[in-house]
């Protein structure tokens, strides 16, 4: 009994330590993501942007990428991007923007993988982060008939 108790004890713990490790993490940076929906047939851009916190900011020397890897009926314009193409850097963040066709309605995601460097006066620390761009592709007659609706019939 006493031993089941102190395992448990000890699992406690390490979960906690655990948690609170991965949010000390989340506290030297966020990554925000705007994605737009986007018309079966048309483009539309998505931003992913990583944002440095508290005394942290993004290397300007170190690679960044962005792998992309898009479901069947998403298409992007390119699946690995670089620093040469971010469309803003500063010293506190980093924007790609991503071009998103579709061919196929519904709710789908883009499976991305983005790394970069996070550094402070004393430290620098390399980050990967996977996540998931959520894309709502409309269909394409939704699009022609609300263009319709708005003209003034005489």
């Amino acid at each position: 009994m006493i031993r089941r108790a102190l395992t448990l004890s000890l699992l406690t713990c390490t979960l906690t330590a655990g948690a609170t490790a991965a949010r000390a993490e989340e506290a030297l940076y966020e990554i925000v993501q705007k994605t737009p929906k986007v018309a079966v047939g048309a483009t539309a851009t998505a931003s992913l942007t990583i944002k440095a916190k508290s005394g942290w900011h993004v290397n300007p020397e170190a690679p960044i990428n962005l792998a992309l890897t898009p479901p069947a009926g998403l298409s992007v314009k390119k699946v690995k991007l670089t620093r040469a193409d971010l469309a803003a850097t500063t010293v506190d963040s980093a924007r790609f923007d991503i071009p998103i066709s579709a061919t196929e309605a519904g709710k789908q995601s883009i499976a991305a993988e983005a790394r970069f460097v996070i550094c402070q006066e004393q430290a620098c620390k390399p980050v990967k982060e996977t996540l998931a761009l959520a894309v709502d592709v409309t269909p394409a007659a939704a699009t022609a008939t609300a263009k319709h609706k708005s003209k003034k019939v005489e």
